[in-house]
């Protein structure tokens, strides 16, 4: 299927603008209008507010009344709040996995992929998304999708500042993989939760810094 289809085209910029967004290269603040981005792209603007949109519904942008879609600027209460619910959520998810399910292909290619590059954004939070999208509860999953726009803008911003290494996520990756292969759902919860917090407090120590 050609990028001229209507179908995916408006799904192609919007996945260029979120890897941009990931790597900071469009920064927290600043605005996306719908004539900018037909611009960038050669589109027209219809096809430019339907990639807008999608990453608004996505929670990557913001779109008050009236005004342009915005990255969003996430203070320190801010991803707290995203963190500790993501830890909730995922650590349900990966004892439900140590417990009854397997772990999805999707996750293991992004973690190999992970292993293999130093910009580990992108295949971080695919290897998360897989693993809740592959236990048993499609509710559970649905939830984490709704915090999983604006954790992406914190995993960006985890990598923009280096705070850690590929090689780090990967090691805390295959420690979580391992739980859930011996089945022990207590271990791969833990792991989560404090593979989620090192990150956590990792940004909000540099937030605290920037800001200080």
């Amino acid at each position: 299927m050609s990028l001229d289809t209507p179908v995916v085209l408006p799904d192609a910029i919007a996945d260029e603008l979120r890897a941009s967004i990931l790597s900071q290269s469009i920064a927290p603040g600043e605005t996306l209008t719908e004539s900018a981005v037909a611009v960038r792209f050669g589109v027209a603007r219809p096809t430019a507010k339907i990639a807008i949109e999608r990453l608004v519904a996505d929670g990557l942008l913001r779109r008050e009344a009236h005004r342009a879609a915005r990255v969003p600027e996430l203070t320190r209460d801010d991803v707290a709040d995203l963190f500790d619910n993501r830890a909730v959520l995922e650590s349900a998810a990966m004892a439900a996995l140590a417990t009854s399910g397997t772990i999805p292909a999707e996750a293991l290619a992004a973690h190999r992929e992970l292993a293999a590059t130093h910009d580990f954004a992108d295949a971080d939070i695919r290897f998360h998304r897989a693993l809740v999208a592959g236990q048993p509860s499609p509710r559970l999953a649905r939830l984490h999708d709704l915090l999983m726009g604006e954790v992406e803008l914190c995993i960006g911003q985890v990598q923009a500042a280096q705070l850690l290494t590929s090689a780090e996520v990967a090691a805390q990756h295959q420690r979580i993989l391992d739980a859930i292969t011996a089945g022990d759902a207590d271990a791969a919860a833990a792991l989560t939760r404090s593979h989620i917090a090192g990150a956590r407090d990792a940004l909000l120590s540099h937030l605290e810094g920037h800001h200080g």
